[in-house]
């Protein structure tokens, strides 16, 4: 299978150096695009169009506006589409166009956590009645264009862990749009935006990104502690990204014996 990358960020350089390598078997890097024409890492950038025409899967690892310019454009070129923006897919008029375009197929990356298909399943059998995901990063790494002078001092000058926001998953979402993709993936995965709540936290003393994970229904009662290494490049994401995507298109590729 010939894979497409789209950014050479912290999250689509190592994915593209990774099957460059042949890290996945099966699986070759068809090309990289990116808008400096100069990706790190001496990878090559190639123009969109180009690699639509080679392609067999693009990987989308340019952010959500890159997603929502772009995604639409991949699947009706025929091309399968893996997203690691699954935040975006808050804005239900474009997780409505991705899943109307075609003949490619859509599928989302875990990112930066676990427990997804047990959460599913656990949907699945019977209504979740509480479902909570609080995730806790670097102060700094959470100020946003939107706050005034007031909330960014507040985050930059914390002594002690603050939350910042809590609410329904979609607005905490659009809020983050960097940091809260896990509160989308929880959303979608139990197929329910309106009975997950998300909160950010503002720790200054952290030095890894957590997220933590409740739920309870019919079937049981869950919780995943999920604690990462931040990005080298960007500490708004964790270090783990990238090698969960790489999982996800083996599992693409190499289906066989793999976890559904």
């Amino acid at each position: 299978m010939r894979i497409g990358v789209i950014g050479a960020g912290s999250i689509g350089a190592v994915v593209a150096a990774k099957l460059r390598e042949g890290a996945v078997p099966r699986a070759e890097l068809a090309g990289i695009s990116h808008k400096d024409p100069n990706p790190p890492d001496g990878l090559h950038a190639m123009p969109f169009d180009e690699m639509l025409d080679t392609a067999d899967l693009v990987v989308e690892c340019a952010g959500q506006q890159a997603l929502a310019t772009l995604g639409p454009r991949i699947l009706d070129a025929g091309c399968d589409l893996l997203i690691v923006s699954v935040g975006a897919l808050a804005d239900q008029q474009l997780f409505e166009r991705l899943l109307g375009a075609g003949p490619g197929a859509v599928h989302l990356s875990t990112g930066a956590i676990g427990g997804l298909d047990l959460l599913a399943a656990a949907a699945a059998m019977g209504p979740l009645h509480h479902v909570e995901i609080v995730t806790t990063k670097r102060a700094g790494s959470l100020i946003q264009p939107w706050m005034d002078d007031d909330q960014a001092r507040r985050l930059r000058h914390a002594a002690a862990p603050v939350e910042v926001m809590r609410g329904p998953a979609r607005t905490v979402t659009e809020a983050f749009p960097a940091s809260a993709n896990v509160a989308a993936s929880v959303a979608l995965a139990v197929r329910d935006w309106d009975v997950v709540e998300a909160a950010v936290v503002a720790d200054p003393a952290a030095e890894r990104t957590s997220h933590v994970i409740t739920a309870e229904g019919a079937a049981g009662h869950y919780r995943f502690d999920i604690t990462n290494q931040p990005s080298f490049r960007t500490p708004t994401s964790s270090r783990v990204v990238p090698y969960a995507v790489l999982s996800a298109i083996d599992g693409l590729v190499n289906p066989k014996g793999v976890f559904r």
